[in-house]
């Protein structure tokens, strides 16, 4: 019965991380889009995405016992906070430099996400999204590596749709938490 309660109450904290995950990356986007023509407030959304994922991942790790009892999200951290500082020395470098690190940080957090979703699979459930989240993400960090070899010049407008598959998972796995745990509790 209490690892009912602890799961309970751990599938409400996960439901509401994943709302204000989506959330987030929704209001990025639309301020990347309008705001993609003005130098400071890209480059301040280019390392703000980083540095939120950074906190994201604390946050959640220390309310599910810590950083050491969540090894995927204590390296996830270290990744986004170097990404988060690779994104500032870039900024002043080349939207090319930006681009790639975004493909690399990409493929880093995707696979550790998917590590911490598979973890997660048996004691919350419908972490389907979560891991489909994460193959996509690793996916994505390709895609945009070698978009920063190309010729044409890249915009904060080439990682919205990174930034919107990403919201899109998290507000899944929210709305199917939400609707296991009120199955759950018809029962």
């Amino acid at each position: 019965m209490q690892n009912q309660v602890l799961n309970q109450s751990g599938s409400h904290w996960l439901q509401s991380y994943y709302f204000a995950r989506a959330g987030f990356s929704i209001l990025w986007i639309l301020a990347a889009v309008a705001l993609h023509g003005q130098a400071l407030a890209t480059a301040l959304l280019l390392v703000l995405y980083p540095a939120w994922d950074a906190l994201a991942n604390l946050v959640d790790a220390r309310r599910n016992g810590g950083l050491k009892a969540n090894p995927s999200q204590a390296l996830n951290v270290a990744v986004s906070t170097t990404m988060t500082l690779a994104v500032i020395v870039a900024v002043g470098h080349s939207p090319y430099a930006v681009l790639a690190a975004f493909g690399v940080w990409a493929i880093f957090s995707g696979l550790l996400q998917l590590y911490t979703a598979v973890r997660r699979w048996r004691a919350y459930g419908a972490q389907w999204a979560m891991v489909l989240s994460g193959g996509q993400s690793a996916l994505a960090g390709g895609f945009m590596i070698s978009r920063s070899l190309a010729a044409a010049m890249p915009t904060i407008l080439d990682i919205t749709p990174y930034v919107g598959f990403g919201a899109f998972y998290f507000l899944v796995s929210a709305v199917w938490l939400v609707v296991l745990s009120r199955r759950a509790a018809t029962v």
